[in-house]
């Protein structure tokens, strides 16, 4: 057989993988384990080559590092409840359930011809009873370690969908789906006490050494600590039960420049002043339209309306400061009310020339001109400020001194409290919506809100449900919504609410070390199998996924499920670029762009000749229909071919390209690696002197491509696999020894380009499966080279290289520089001038 043939032995070497379980994850106290876990995808229905590439990355750790002797943990799942489900079966009928069960076995029908070292006996969907069964023990045990509590909340709410939206889902002040103006309604809603873990997350990510950067800064930024002051300043004449409003900041060496308050619509004095005027009233409820979050605020135009209260300056209490209403203002934050400095915040700023109010600069000296415009001055850390007379003989260098020595000076006089505080704000998990996890609790009358014996759980989801009416089903639902007190056995009612499904992410890697256990973990499991040694994801979930994960293992390991040293989950992290692909776009009549599928261009052109307009490479969008289908690579080229290119082109952390040029190139190679390989088993001839090199280059080899799996650049581990081919096809070793190349060969191929490897493995007689092969170790003996690498340099620019022995008389040298081929073409018969060498470092050549 001299053509290689994907179709046939992909198949085959599959079914040899599952005959022989070969990846089935085993507890092996006398093997160190090794955990690689890909973020898990969300059943849409088709996977793409972003997929692809993902599931390649951690396969390619996976194999690596099951052959160098590690019981391997690399499971697979999916990310099943959320709003796609439902919105499908609200346009199209049907059940979530159905829809989202299809698109698993869809998915896992295009993932499996991949070839991934998968356990696929530990997969589960987190809509399967059995997880989400789980997770509601764990939503009561975290609520008895009080770290799960009910309140009100300010929410986005949709009146037409009936259901609250997360930030990401409001745009533009609409609903994602309904296009319907969000309101900002205050709900009751559960929340988990993410903040009682903010130091600790802060802190613990110093010790994330093989994270991301940009991902712990992120997180830290998202945490926010900061050290400000809490602050009263006195009304002027007490109103509704309050004397004071108390307000925090992070820049109190502003506080001179207080022109006015804004305080939030849901401030008890803003409720109380629309209880009895009805104009109040009305401007409260208006705020309410629009997002809740901090993006949504800032771009919403600022609206105000003065209450007519005043409060004192706490520093000069001769200045009386007017109190606004203010939609910039949400309650949730600080304590719903805050003091304006417009000549230092923008917003602020520009609030104060909308309604005509006073504007001051803190960092001018009373008397000076006021220098502020348009632009609020806003003074960097390092920026030399100035400040009044309550700081004379303080040397302020720079806006850091100023906020400590203003905290230093008002705590010092009794007019505020210095405070460390954090952005990160509890985790809100309730949504009002059918496909989610059930709360575990039932709301009696009698015994209040109660949690539901775990005897009785799960609670499933009922299936009879219709989506014909807007808003959560379950809520008209009453043979489910329905029932009786765990606590005293009268009627009671179950809460409605599901949870939001990033609780549903935020703990499957601990499920995966125990998926049929019949508690959340197993603890023998547990102990073995965590942390995850290699997570691989998106740069997109760099925030909430990841933050909300740590907190979960915390609260796992307070609950009993995870161990100590469980509390950080992934003890390394890789975020991959994306795959791009060209889009292809003609127009309509009116001018609107007409997407096109690229099989179904030509040399850009469609197939009755019409040019294509073509957008050079961009994300992977269905929309736009710049998408590869897998499915159609493997069927042309095969699933090595799509592995390889995906591995190739750039480095992992970079976005990649797909072109079918590309495909082409790679098919190519893999086929003439497939030749050399053929041609090897054919082979008898004899020892030859070049033995002993190739046994180098072999050597090598090897020691490059574990470096680069090793180091996550697989593409420089695909360099060095190209560059040992070109060196075996032009070697005159003998048939013996390019057989052992060609094996290592085999086994260095096999985590990226696994079938073809078991094919050239039989091939060249290799003992039962190389995918069960040891690693190979290159002879350290065999690693060290005589020879160094001298650049030659022609009137000052590099053009040509040669190796020469590091011992070699630079007379030597000289002849081999002069003799190099690419120096002879430079020169073109030009005299040389001068030649110095540099001994260990360059040649110099000057004509």
């Amino acid at each position: 057989m001299t053509r290689y043939d994907p179709a046939v032995t992909e198949a085959k070497w599959q079914a040899a993988w599952d005959a022989a379980g070969v990846f089935t994850a085993r507890r092996d106290p006398a093997r160190p384990k090794y955990y690689v876990l890909e973020m898990f995808p969300y059943p849409s229905g088709r996977i793409h080559m972003g997929h692809v590439r993902n599931y390649t990355m951690g396969d390619v750790v996976a194999r690596t590092k099951a052959a160098q002797g590690h019981s391997v943990l690399h499971p697979m799942g999916w990310d099943a409840f959320g709003m796609p489900a439902e919105n499908a079966a609200m346009e199209r009928g049907g059940h979530p359930k159905d829809w989202t069960y299809s698109n698993i076995a869809d998915m896992r029908g295009q993932m499996k011809p991949l070839g991934l070292s998968i356990d696929w006996s530990r997969e589960f969907a987190t809509c399967d009873p059995e997880y989400y069964g789980q997770q509601q023990a764990m939503f009561i045990d975290m609520m008895e370690k009080g770290l799960v509590y009910r309140k009100n909340a300010v929410v986005n709410w949709d009146p037409v969908d009936m259901t609250v939206l997360a930030n990401e889902q409001v745009i533009d002040g609409r609903g994602w789906r309904s296009n319907a103006a969000v309101e900002r309604r205050e709900l009751t809603q559960w929340f988990f006490k993410i903040s009682d873990y903010s130091d600790e997350l802060l802190t613990a990510l110093d010790g994330l050494h093989n994270w991301p950067e940009k991902v712990r800064l992120m997180q830290a930024n998202w945490i926010g600590k900061s050290r400000g002051i809490e602050v009263d300043f006195p009304l002027t004449a007490p109103f509704a039960g309050q004397s004071a409003l108390t307000c925090y900041s992070t820049r109190p060496d502003t506080l001179r420049a207080a022109t006015f308050m804004a305080i939030a619509p849901e401030h008890p004095i803003a409720q109380a002043l629309a209880a009895s005027d009805p104009a109040v009233a009305t401007f409260c409820e208006d705020c309410r339209k629009g997002g809740t979050s901090e993006a949504a605020i800032e771009t919403a135009e600022k609206l105000g309306l003065d209450t007519g209260l005043t409060v004192r300056h706490p520093i000069y209490p001769e200045q009386t400061l007017a109190i606004w209403i203010g939609n910039f203002v949400l309650m949730e934050y600080g304590t719903g009310a805050i003091y304006c400095c417009p000549g230092h915040d923008q917003r602020d700023l520009d609030f104060a020339r909308k309604y005509g109010l006073p504007v001051v600069n803190a960092f001018h000296m009373p008397g000076e001109v006021n220098q502020i415009d348009r632009e609020a001055l806003v003074p960097a850390k390092d920026v030399t400020v100035a400040y009044d007379s309550h700081f004379t003989g303080l040397t302020l260098s720079t806006a850091y001194d100023a906020i400590e020595a203003s905290i230093d000076w008002m705590e010092a006089r009794g007019l505020g409290k210095g405070q460390v505080k954090y952005r990160l704000r509890d985790w809100g998990v309730s949504r009002q919506r059918y496909w989610g996890c059930p709360i575990p609790v039932v709301h009696c009358e009698g015994c209040g809100v109660v949690a539901e014996k775990k005897a009785n759980l799960p609670i499933r989801l009922p299936d009879d449900v219709t989506f014909d009416v807007p808003g959560n089903p379950l809520d008209r639902h009453p043979t489910w919504r329905n029932t009786t007190c765990p606590q005293c056995g009268a009627a009671a009612r179950r809460e409605t609410d599901t949870m939001d499904t990033f609780v549903d992410s935020s703990w499957y890697y601990a499920r995966f070390t125990a998926p049929h256990a019949l508690t959340p973990t197993d603890a023998e499991d547990a102990a073995y199998w965590m942390n995850v040694d290699q997570y691989i994801g998106g740069v997109e979930h760099a925030i909430l996924h990841l933050l909300y994960s740590r907190f979960f293992a915390r609260a796992m390991h307070a609950t009993g499920h995870l161990p100590a040293s469980a509390i950080e989950p992934f003890n390394a992290l890789f975020t991959q670029g994306m795959v791009t692909h060209e889009i292809y776009q003609t127009r309509d009549a009116a001018g609107r762009p007409v997407y096109h599928l690229p099989e179904d261009v030509t040399d850009g052109r469609l197939a009755d000749g019409t040019a294509v307009e073509i957008i050079p490479s961009a994300k992977m969008s269905k929309s736009k229909k710049n998408v590869v289908d897998p499915m159609s690579i493997i069927a042309a080229f095969g699933a090595d071919t799509a592995r390889w290119f995906v591995m190739s082109d750039s480095p992992p952390e970079r976005d990649v390209e797909w072109t079918a040029s590309g495909a082409e190139a790679a098919s190519k190679f893999l086929a003439r690696v497939w030749r050399i390989a053929d041609e090897v088993s054919r082979s008898d001839t004899p020892a030859h002197a070049d033995d002993a090199e190739l046994a180098r280059t072999t050597a090598r080899a090897i020691a490059d491509v574990t470096a680069g799996i090793e180091g996550f650049a697989f593409n420089k581990s695909v360099a060095a696999l190209y560059t040992f081919t070109n060196s075996l096809s032009k070697s005159a070793a003998g048939a013996q020894a390019k057989r052992a190349a060609m094996q290592t060969m085999a086994q260095l191929l096999q985590p990226m380009v696994p079938h073809l490897a078991e094919e050239i493995w039989a091939m060249l007689g290799g003992t039962g499966l190389v995918a069960q092969a040891p690693w190979p170790k290159p002879d350290p003996a065999l690693l060290e080279d005589g020879n160094i690498t001298l650049p030659i340099q022609i009137n000052g620019k590099r053009r040509a290289e040669i190796s020469v022995p590091k011992d070699m008389p630079n007379s030597e040298v000289e002849k081999i520089a002069l003799a190099n081929e690419d120096v002879v073409k430079f020169l073109a018969g030009q005299p040389v001038k001068k030649l110095i060498v540099v001994p260990g470092r360059i040649v110099n050549v000057v004509v």
